[in-house]
C-alpha cells in the first residue's frame, strides 16, 4: 500500500487522509478524501523524465543534456578542457585517453601502459598530462598522440593533478599519502607528506594554496605554497572524494564511506588487482622501448569511493573562508564523486549509483537536477557559456549539460492505492506557468501495477483550478504531469497535485459474538463512575477477543481485536462482546436484540451503542435459553441513504437465576459417626459445588457420591466424626451460574 505525504495544511479545505497501516481505519466512506502529492519524497518515487525536483517539492524543467561521446569502456574518471575547446577524457579499464574536438567526433588519442587514467591536467601551452594507476606515472601526450613519461612519483596511485600559476604541477598520490611538486621540466620531489594513506582529491585556490582531501581519516587540509599543512576539517566520513574552491574562497568537500567505530580506519592492505589490459608500453625520453608491455605490480586496494563499492551515502560540507564548516547536503544512498560550479556559481554534485546530478541552492535546499543514463557521474568539467561536461561510469560516456533547459519534461506518479473501489472527483494542481504549460492526465485500474488491463490515459487537465477526473472508478489511480517551456524558454513550475476520491461504502462486518461469564457486568461510563460512592468492586479481566489469522502470521491484527474493560461482580447480570469492523473505517453504532430459543420475535435490548460490549440485568427474564442479535450500522459516517448494516446472531446461552433444590436432607448417628445424606437438583445447569458446615464451623467442600460434579442431579453422603450430644449440620449447593440453596438438619 502506498504511503501518502500529509501536507502541513490541507489545500482548499480538502480532507487529507493518512495511509500506510492506518489506511483501513481512516477512509470513511461518506467523506471525500484527497490524495495529495507535493513533497520531494512523493515525486522521487515517480518516473521523472527531463525534470528537476527541488528538495521542497518544486518540479521544473531540467537542464538539457545529451550524450557527447561513448568511450566503449567501463568508466571514465577524468575530464579536462584546453583553450581551443578540445575536451579530454580518461578512465579504464585500459588506460585510454580520448580527445573530443569542438563540434567534432571524439576518438582515442593515446593508450598508456596501465589499468586506468584517474587524472588529467592541461598546462598553459595546452599540453596534456595524464596520470595512471596503479604503478602511477604521469605522461605528457603530444598533439599527435605520442605519450612520454613526464614524471614518476614512485607511488601506486595518482588521484589528482593541478597546475599552480607558476606552471608547477602538483600530484596527489596514494598509498603513502604524498603530494609531489613537478617543475615544467619534469623535475619533481615530495612537496607535502600527510599522515594518511591517500591524498584522494585536490584543488588550488586563488592564492595557490592546495586544498586536499584524504582517506581514510576524511581530512580536508590547506597546504600553503611553502608546504605547510593545516587541517580545515575532519569529516565524519572516511574518504574525501572531491574538493572544489568557489570564486569567493569557500571550499566544498564531499565525504563518503563510514568510519570504523572507535577510531580512524586502518590503512589499506595489499590485495590482488584486476589484470592489466594495457597494450602499448611507453618510456621516458632517451630510453629504449621494452620488448613487451610490463604489467603493473600488485597495489593496495583503492579507496572505497574509487571502487564503486562504498556504502553509507555521502555528506557535502561548505567550509567558509573564515574556516567555519557546515554540512549543506547529505544522502543515505547516493555517493558523490565530483563537484563543479554552474554558470551562476551554484554547486553541482555528480553522484552514483543512480547517475544523479544535484544542485545546491542554499544550506538547507537542493535540487535533484537530472539523471544521466549511467550508474555514476564521476567527473565534471566546466565549458564556455555555462556549459557543463560530465563523465560517467558503468558505462564510460561524456555528456553535455545545459545551459538551456529542456523544452518538455514529465513525471509519472507512483501508483496510489485507495484500499477499495473508489469514485474519482476533481484533480487540481498548484503551479506557476511562467508562459509555459502544464497538462495532467490520469489512469486507473484494479491491479497494483499499471498494465494493459488499466484504463488509457485520460484527456489532460491544463488549468490549475483543475477538472473532474474522467478515469473509471477503481481501486488504484495514477497521474502524469507534462511541463512545457514558455516561448522565451522559461520553465513552468509544479508544486503539488491533488486528486479527490470517494471510497465506495461497504457494509460493516461482525465476525464473532461472545457471551461473557455470568454475574459480571461491564463498568458504567467514566462520568457515571465518578458519581458512585461505592468502594472497589471485584473485577474480571477478559483476554482480547480476536479473529485468528493464518499460521505464521501474528495472532491478531490491529483491526480485528476487541479489548474490553475489566468486568465487575454483579449478581444476575449477563454480558456479551463482539468483534466488528468496517472496511471503510467508518464509525459504527450497535443495537442489541434478544429472544428465547422458542420465541419468534426479537425484543430490543439496547440501541445506539458505541462500545463493542454490553451487559444487562437478566433477573427480569425467565430462566431458559436465549440468543442475542447484534446489528452494526455505519450511519454515523454516511448519509442516511448510503448507510449500511450487518447482523450476527449469537450461539444459544442460558439465563439461570433460580437456585438448585435440596431434598431428602437427613442426619443419623451411628456409633461415633454422623451419617448425612441429601439430594441436589437444578432445572437448567449442572450442580457445580456442594459444601457442609458442622455446628457453625467453616464450610467444607463435599464430593458427590459419583465423585464428579457433572449432572443436573447429584446425591451426597457424608460420614462425620461427632461427639455425643446435639449437632447442627448445614449444607449448601450452587449451580454453574452461582445460584445457591442452603438447608440444615439437627441431630440429637
Amino acid at each position: 500500500m502506498n504511503k501518502l505525504t500529509i501536507s502541513p495544511m490541507p489545500r482548499r479545505g480538502a480532507i487529507v487522509c493518512f495511509a500506510g497501516l492506518l489506511a483501513a481505519t481512516a477512509l470513511h466512506a461518506g467523506e471525500t478524501h484527497t490524495w495529495s502529492q507535493g513533497e520531494y519524497a512523493d515525486f522521487e518515487k515517480g518516473i521523472v523524465k527531463n525534470l528537476s525536483v527541488r528538495s521542497d517539492g518544486l518540479l521544473t524543467l531540467a537542464p538539457r543534456s545529451r550524450e557527447l561521446f561513448d568511450s566503449s569502456t567501463a568508466y571514465l574518471w577524468a575530464l579536462a578542457l584546453d583553450s581551443k575547446g578540445n575536451l579530454y577524457a580518461g578512465g579504464g579499464t585500459g588506460a585510454k585517453l580520448y580527445r573530443i574536438p569542438p563540434g567534432g567526433k571524439g576518438k582515442m588519442l593515446a593508450e598508456l601502459d596501465a589499468l586506468e587514467i584517474h587524472a588529467i591536467a592541461i598546462d598553459s601551452k595546452d599540453r596534456v598530462y595524464a596520470a595512471t594507476s596503479p604503478d602511477g606515472k604521469i605522461y605528457r601526450i603530444a598533439a599527435n598522440g605520442k605519450p612520454e613519461v613526464f614524471y614518476d612519483p614512485k607511488a601506486k596511485y595518482i588521484w589528482a593533478l593541478a597546475f599552480d600559476r607558476q606552471g608547477d604541477l602538483f600530484v596527489a598520490t596514494g598509498d603513502r599519502g604524498e603530494i609531489h611538486r613537478v617543475t615544467p621540466e619534469g623535475k619533481g620531489s615530495v612537496f607535502f607528506k600527510s599522515d594518511e594513506t591517500h591524498v584522494r582529491s585536490m584543488a588550488i585556490d586563488a592564492s595557490d594554496n592546495l586544498i586536499v582531501g584524504t582517506d581514510p581519516g576524511g581530512l580536508v587540509l590547506r597546504v600553503s605554497p611553502a608546504g605547510a599543512g593545516f587541517v580545515l576539517y575532519q569529516m565524519p566520513k572516511r574518504e574525501v572524494t572531491a574538493v572544489a574552491v568557489a570564486p569567493g574562497g569557500a571550499i566544498y568537500a564531499a565525504g563518503v564511506g563510514n568510519k570504523q567505530a572507535g577510531g580512524a580506519p586502518p590503512p589499506s592492505q595489499p590485495a590482488s588487482p584486476a589484470p592489466a589490459t594495457a597494450t602499448v608500453a611507453v618510456n621516458a625520453p632517451g630510453t629504449p622501448a621494452p620488448a613487451a608491455a610490463v604489467r603493473p605490480a600488485a597495489p593496495p586496494p583503492p579507496p572505497a569511493g574509487a571502487a564503486f563499492g562504498v556504502s553509507g551515502g555521502s555528506e557535502v560540507y561548505r567550509i567558509e573562508p573564515d574556516g567555519n564548516p557546515r554540512r549543506i547536503w547529505s544522502h543515505a544512498q547516493d555517493v558523490v564523486y565530483a563537484i563543479a560550479f554552474d554558470g551562476s556559481g551554484r554547486v553541482i554534485l555528480g553522484a552514483g549509483n543512480r547517475g544523479n546530478a544535484y544542485r545546491i541552492e542554499s544550506a538547507t535546499r537542493y535540487t535533484a537536477l537530472l539523471t544521466i543514463p549511467a550508474t555514476q557521474i564521476t567527473a565534471f568539467q566546466t565549458g564556455a557559456n555555462g556549459l557543463l561536461y560530465a563523465a560517467t561510469g558503468n558505462v564510460g560516456k561524456v555528456y553535455e549539460i545545459g545551459p538551456d533547459l529542456e523544452r518538455e519534461g514529465s513525471i509519472e506518479s507512483d501508483v496510489f492505492d485507495t484500499s477499495m473501489y473508489s469514485l474519482w472527483g476533481r484533480l487540481s494542481f498548484e503551479a506557476r506557468l511562467n508562459g509555459g504549460q502544464i497538462a495532467v492526465e490520469t489512469r486507473s485500474g484494479n491491479l497494483d501495477q499499471p498494465q494493459k488491463n488499466w484504463s488509457a490515459w485520460s484527456a489532460p487537465i491544463t488549468t490549475p483550478k483543475g477538472g473532474r477526473v474522467s478515469s473509471p472508478a477503481a481501486r488504484f489511480v495514477q497521474w502524469k504531469a507534462t511541463l512545457t517551456a514558455g516561448g522565451a524558454g522559461q520553465t513552468a513550475e509544479l508544486e503539488s497535485v491533488d486528486v479527490a476520491y470517494l471510497p465506495k461504502n461497504v457494509e460493516p462486518r461482525i465476525d464473532e459474538i461472545e457471551i461473557t461469564p455470568p454475574n459480571y457486568r461491564f463498568p458504567a461510563p467514566p462520568a457515571a463512575l465518578a458519581l458512585s460512592s461505592q468502594g472497589p468492586a471485584q473485577t474480571l479481566n477478559l483476554p482480547p477477543l480476536g479473529r485468528r489469522t493464518p499460521p505464521g502470521a501474528p495472532a491478531f491484527s490491529a483491526e480485528n481485536i476487541t479489548a474490553t474493560p475489566a468486568m465487575q461482580l454483579a449478581k444476575g447480570y449477563v454480558g456479551a462482546r463482539w468483534l466488528a469492523s468496517d472496511p471503510n473505517g467508518d464509525s459504527l453504532v450497535y443495537s442489541i436484540e434478544i429472544r428465547g430459543v422458542n420465541e419468534a420475535e426479537w425484543k430490543p435490548l439496547k440501541e445506539k451503542l458505541t462500545e463493542k460490549y454490553f451487559a444487562w440485568d437478566s433477573t427480569a427474564f425467565p430462566d431458559g435459553e436465549y440468543r442475542i442479535r447484534v446489528t452494526a450500522s455505519d450511519a454515523p459516517s454516511n448519509p442516511p441513504s448510503e448507510a449500511l448494516t450487518a447482523r450476527l446472531e449469537s450461539d444459544p446461552f442460558t439465563i439461570d437465576n433460580t437456585p438448585p433444590r435440596i431434598t431428602a436432607l437427613s442426619a443419623t448417628r451411628k456409633g461415633g459417626k454422623l451419617q448425612v445424606r441429601w439430594h441436589a437438583a437444578d432445572a437448567l445447569n449442572d450442580i457445580a459445588k456442594a459444601e457442609y458446615s458442622l455446628d457453625g464451623g467453616e464450610w467444607t467442600v463435599a464430593a458427590p457420591v459419583t465423585k464428579l460434579s457433572d449432572s443436573l442431579e447429584l446425591d451426597y453422603e457424608l460420614s462425620l466424626d461427632a461427639a455425643p450430644g446435639e449437632h447442627t449440620i448445614a449444607v449448601r449447593v450452587a449451580d454453574e451460574y452461582d445460584n445457591q440453596a442452603a438447608e440444615k438438619v439437627v441431630v440429637k
